[in-house]
């Protein structure tokens, strides 16, 4: 998940801080101090994130592209120049720019806003962003939300009762308001000091920046793994009381199961699966770390000497082509498989399931599956010939049965004028009426369309009424029976309006 900086450049950060026992200080050398702690970070735990550093004030400048150089992110930084006036709306355009260019819209990123508050004045500025937001046509609109999947985080060097004094603290929940509530907002405790902003980027890394250490398990095998990017809590919109559901720290290995099985599923998120003990004969396996980590490992003292199921796995998966099956959770599922960087090289790589104990329909029930030796035959046959996928689903999907739509009015109209062209020839049409009475009742049910059963049942009372005297008397007996029974149900009692309920036809003496 690449990270854009944007680090306000403008007059207003140019503004003393007295600190103790020193020299003046400017808030631009406390934001330039938190960026470097996070920089520092990020070079120890997340070597492998796409970092970029973007100056503004009135106008923003690409300083560092993306790169994992973080030697040449914090070059950049000591050597920042001021400017003049704070304009947070065309920077925002320019990182829109930057991620698309560079990442397209569908990746997600993570923008870091460092600034003190200060929202500019006159044109340009934040709040005359805000008033002509609904004054602007589609050439000019906003650059919040961003086109992209995208986490807005503002870092002010300033504390909240500063903040609070103006409008700025409003202002900024906007943005994040804007931004789809994705992001939030750090202030500073206490006075403007080193150790404060400290604190702030402290809070803004353990959120953000965590590294996932987990436990990768497969029987009596495991291994110490890190997951990069760190997995986001899922919440399934499904349940009655959403709660957001998290990746455990121990990952367990349920089974293998071929790649040509299991296809290409739907995944909520890729990640990259790195062993913790890294060294160089890792990485000619493939295990995706970069020249920076294997520098790294060749100086750990663990390096070659401690074999590593990580690698092993790796090294499995890819020659035989095949995944693994891994549950993150109760009832959610993942596979982990090789994917190839390059030529030479490739990654273990993690995709994550939607929560639930049936992600891939074509395979049925995870928990169900087993081990090809359980099997009393080969399911594959004995020439891998066929397949046991995709598991056939005991009930007949909606799909493949004939079921009642009604995409405009004059679709209903036809289905209720059937009814009555039936109900017109009864008794002789007493089966072909029934048929069609309880399709619309049940279609009716289905959609919760209550109103026209009672709409129904009163057209079949009033053709009860205008029933010549030449008529079969049984034709009144349906027609009431019916009318009576699309009332009961359209009253909602459970007794009456039970989907898999039919009516049938009342039974007299007429037509005996």
């Amino acid at each position: 998940m690449p990270t854009v900086v944007l680090m306000d450049v403008s007059l207003s950060m140019t503004r003393p801080v007295s600190l103790d026992g020193s020299e003046d200080f400017q808030r631009k050398n406390l934001a330039v101090h938190g960026l470097t702690m996070l920089f520092e970070h990020m070079a120890a735990n997340y070597r492998l994130e796409f970092t970029s550093l973007v100056a503004f004030s009135s106008l923003w400048e690409l300083l560092v592209p993306f790169t994992r150089d973080y030697n040449a992110l914090q070059e950049a930084l000591s050597n920042l120049e001021d400017y003049d006036k704070t304009c947070v709306e065309s920077a925002l355009h320019g990182v829109s720019n930057i991620v698309q260019q560079e990442w397209g819209s569908s990746c997600p990123c993570q923008v870091v806003l460092v600034t003190d508050g200060c929202l500019g004045i006159g044109k340009g500025s934040l709040r005359h962003s805000f008033h002509t937001l609904k004054q602007r046509g589609d050439d000019k609109k906003f650059p919040l939300p961003f086109p992209f999947p995208a986490k807005l985080f503002i870092m002010c060097v300033a504390n909240a009762e500063e903040l609070n004094m103006t409008d700025a603290m409003e202002n900024l929940e906007e943005l994040l308001h804007l931004n789809g509530g994705e992001g939030q907002i750090f202030t500073m405790d206490g006075p403007l000091c080193l150790k404060s902003v400290q604190t702030m980027f402290g809070k803004l890394i353990d959120q953000a920046y965590s590294p996932f250490h987990a436990v990768l398990h497969c029987g009596n095998l495991s291994s110490d793994v890190q997951v990069f990017p760190r997995p986001e809590p899922v919440v399934v919109d499904e349940e009655v009381e959403p709660m957001p559901r998290t990746v455990n720290t121990d990952l367990e290995i349920v089974g293998f199961i071929e790649i040509g099985d299991i296809s290409s599923p739907p995944v909520i998120s890729r990640h990259l699966v790195l062993p913790i003990a890294v060294n160089k004969e890792v990485d000619e396996v493939g295990t995706g770390a970069t020249d920076e980590l294997e520098e790294e490992a060749s100086a750990s003292q663990m390096a070659g000497k401690s074999p590593n199921f990580c690698v092993l796995l790796h090294g499995s998966l890819k020659v035989e082509g095949m995944v693994a099956l891994v549950q993150l959770g109760p009832d959610w599922y993942g596979m982990l498989y090789s994917q190839a960087d390059s030529k030479k090289k490739s990654n273990l790589m993690m995709s994550l399931f939607e929560p639930g104990p049936e992600p891939l329909p074509w395979l049925g029930r995870i928990s169900h599956l087993g081990p090809i030796s359980e099997a009393a035959e080969n399911p594959y046959g004995e020439d891998d010939s066929k397949s046991p996928f995709p598991v056939q689903p005991q009930i007949k999907r909606s799909y493949a049965q004939n079921v009642t739509v009604w995409i405009k009015a004059s679709g209903l109209q036809t289905d209720v004028q059937k009814i009555l062209r039936n109900a017109r020839k009864l008794p002789d049409k007493t089966q072909t009426f029934y048929k069609e009475l309880n399709r619309l009742r049940k279609a009716a049910l289905a959609f919760g369309f209550w109103e026209l059963l009672k709409g129904v049942a009163d057209l079949l009372e009033r053709e009860c009424t205008l029933l010549p005297d030449s008529a079969h008397p049984d034709a009144a007996f349906q027609l009431s029976h019916a009318a009576q029974q699309l009332k009961l149900a359209s009253t909602g009692d459970s007794q009456y309006a039970a989907f898999d309920h039919n009516i049938v036809p009342m039974h007299t003496d007429f037509s005996s």
